[in-house]
């Protein structure tokens, strides 16, 4: 997922960025209209549709870019595995800009459905597109949201630095965006109740902007009226860079210095055997 294969340009990156952040949303926000607004489907479908939107996402554009997808995840590489500090910035306007256009597509496609469920565009349907404190529900706090951010994010950096490294068990046969797809799938059942899992500010950030200018005026703001759409920016990176300590510090420090062989192409093998 992290891996960039052949350098393309800053312009290629971006654009890969930017589209495979877009077909991320374009399952994610896609399937949470259609549970919440048309009753179709159910928390089940909501995780699994994310989970294999993230694959897709990832299988369009890691070849030119790595496929990022996330602002949290290329702050991580920039401070653990030398992703160049130029790029974050351009990265995670086109991962923002991808998820915002996504989102528009979702909205208008589901322009009657949403209406009809929701005629006020209130903080009923507003979770179709951004995250909210105890998914706009239940008993939980910004804190408590932030929180839950910064453990989510770190689960999800923590274990794709595990899934891409060479030198640990990497999935084989280009599987790694199946298995990070698994991961988020995972992250949504088991951490999804406290804030909705964005652990992706570009997520989070795209749609809620889009939101708010086609008619979601509480779209800034949480069910208690409160400004919360900077805790799906800041708790993410803080968990992705916290994630990415914990896999430098506790497990890549003890790998072999060489790649196993069995994560690497058949002409690779007897190189390092």
């Amino acid at each position: 997922m992290v891996r960039n294969l052949k350098a393309r340009g800053l312009a290629g990156e971006l654009a890969a960025e930017f589209v495979g952040t877009m077909v991320l949303i374009l399952f994610g926000c896609g399937v949470v209209a259609q549970v919440v607004a048309a009753g179709i489907g159910d928390h089940d479908s909501i995780a699994w549709a994310w989970g294999i939107g993230v694959t897709l996402g990832v299988y369009v554009a890691s070849r030119i870019s790595g496929a990022h997808l996330n602002p949290a995840i290329t702050v991580a590489l920039a401070v653990f595995k030398g992703f160049s500090w130029r790029k974050v910035a351009p990265y995670a306007l086109a991962q923002t800009a991808g998820a915002f256009v996504a989102a528009l597509l979702v909205r208008w496609n589901y322009t009657e459905v949403l209406n009809a469920a929701d005629p006020g565009l209130t903080i009923k349907t507003q979770g179709v597109f951004s995250t909210l404190p105890g998914n706009g529900t239940l008993p939980v706090g910004d804190w408590g949201a932030f929180r839950d951010q910064i453990i989510g994010t770190a689960i999800l950096a923590l274990v794709i630095f595990a899934i891409t490294d060479l030198r640990n068990t990497a999935p084989a046969a280009n599987l790694a965006p199946v298995v990070v797809g698994f991961l988020v799938v995972a992250i949504g059942m088991a951490w999804g109740t406290n804030a909705g899992y964005a652990i992706n500010p570009a997520r989070d950030f795209g749609p809620r902007l889009m939101s708010w200018l086609t008619g979601y005026d509480t779209a800034f703001t949480d069910q208690y009226g409160y400004p919360y759409w900077w805790i799906p920016i800041v708790a993410p990176v803080i968990g992705a860079v916290i994630g990415g300590a914990i896999y430098k510090f506790f497990i890549e420090r003890y790998l072999p210095a060489d790649p196993a062989p069995e994560a690497l192409p058949a002409k690779d093998i007897e190189r390092v055997s």
